[in-house]
């Protein structure tokens, strides 16, 4: 059977405003967290050692990542280079420029020519030789509307009906490729995709006017005996019945807040034709941990938010720490001591939130009779939720987007509807 490891989402150079700086190497520590994490995916590759490697997309957070980072990913691709391990390299939404300047960052790869690396750019099938046999790789990068069509086609059409010309046009893409498949050999789809049923967190929101929603029954067809799939930052695996198995592994360390609580790590797959097995591995990342307490109320407020911190092991641990108090309680807060006994962790962040004495405004009414503006009501609701304080800039341009979708979005010209060039995407985070 052929090894394969599956990993996704590397995200190198991002989450700095989470570390701080090495004075002994001059890096931000948590560059250093993800050069670490994706060493240890690396490090199993070697010592299995698989068959072949498949990363399904978002090396970096974005196109244009600084030359010290590239290098950092590079150094650890090199092992496989010289380990003779074939890769095939994805590019994902994050790997796109912007504004259809067109290429991606992972692109480098094919123009230096580097042994045994394939970039998946296009939906394409790539037949690959391994030292335990032939394995067909399909690969499906990040779509954009304006990949499969051209505005003149969507003129007059409301978006329902685009997403379906949308859907029908990767269809059609997809069976031409199926039909060019050698039903003899093991075959993996490699994708980076939306998927209707993925359990999804931030990519939803982020994404939002730019990538489309991908059904699953497109991708689970007979013809796979492998769905790999990137872009969900969560691991999960969406067909149950394993026929094939649809896994995100997710991404290898935690990018934010978002992905506290998310296991990281890659999944290690045995494949033969007909057959596959597959498990997940996780990876020791660096713990984030939030601690949010409630002392408005307290005598002693100052005592109880000391209390809150120490039943948390911080230690080494990206904390942020979000307290709430009122007015007449901010003289009775030791802020030294709240930085004291937080400096055992990693890093941290203290968002003290001032209680109002007067009553909490109610959100508008928003019956079926209500004129109120969507971006209005959506601005009240972030208002009166204190856990999305973190995310609210990142909810409101994304419900611009979308509103403001149908105009100002981005439709390049096709000359050929089925070949696939992915050309633009919202940056993520």
């Amino acid at each position: 059977m052929l090894k394969i490891l599956h990993l996704s989402d590397i995200h190198m150079g991002s989450g700095f405003t989470h570390g701080k700086l090495n004075p002994e190497t001059g890096l931000n520590t948590r560059l250093e967290d993800f050069v670490s994490t994706l060493t240890k995916c690396i490090d199993y590759a070697l010592a299995e050692p698989v068959d072949l490697v498949l990363f399904g997309g978002d090396a970096f957070p974005d196109a244009t990542p600084p030359p010290y980072v590239q290098e950092k990913f590079a150094t650890q691709f090199r092992r496989l280079v010289d380990a003779q391990i074939p890769t095939v390299l994805l590019v994902g939404n994050h790997d796109q420029h912007s504004q259809g300047m067109g290429g991606a960052s992972l692109c480098i790869y094919r123009t230096l020519g580097v042994p045994g690396f394939v970039v998946g750019d296009r939906l394409t099938t790539h037949l690959i030789q391994t030292r335990n046999g032939a394995v067909q790789v399909m690969t499906l990068p990040w779509l954009t509307r304006s990949t499969l069509l051209t505005r003149p086609e969507t003129e007059g059409l409301s978006i329902t009906d685009i997403n379906d010309m949308l859907i029908e046009r990767l269809r059609t893409a997809m069976e031409g490729e199926v039909r060019r498949l050698n039903p003899e050999i093991p075959t993996v789809l490699l994708g980076h995709l939306m998927i209707d049923n993925a359990n999804l967190g931030a990519e939803r929101l982020l994404a939002v006017g730019k990538g489309f929603t991908i059904p699953l029954s497109l991708i689970t067809r007979p013809c796979f005996d492998y769905v790999a799939l990137g872009h969900v930052h969560r691991h999960q695996n969406l067909n149950k019945s394993n026929d094939p198995p649809v896994i995100y592994p997710g991404s290898i360390e935690r990018v934010d807040f978002s992905e506290e609580k998310e296991d990281k790590g890659y999944v290690k797959v045995a494949l033969e034709k007909g057959k596959v097995e597959w498990e997940f591995c996780a990876l020791q990342v660096r713990k984030f941990q939030t601690i949010k307490v409630d002392i408005s109320k307290a005598t002693e407020p100052h005592e109880q938010l000391m209390k809150a911190i120490a039943k948390h092991n911080i230690e080494d641990a990206v904390v942020r720490l979000i307290y709430q108090l009122g007015s007449e309680q901010i003289d009775k807060i030791d802020n030294s001591a709240i930085h004291s006994a937080l400096s055992t962790a990693h890093s941290y962040t203290i968002q003290p939130e001032l209680i109002s004495q007067l009553a909490r405004p109610r959100l508008p009414e928003l019956g079926a009779s209500s004129a109120i503006d969507p971006m209005e009501a959506l601005t009240a609701y972030i208002n009166n939720r204190q856990d999305l304080k973190e995310i609210s800039g990142l909810m409101m341009e994304a419900a611009h987007k979308l509103l403001s979708a149908k105009t100002e979005e981005v439709w390049l010209d096709t000359s050929e509807p089925t070949a696939i060039n992915p050309s633009g995407q919202l940056r993520l985070l």
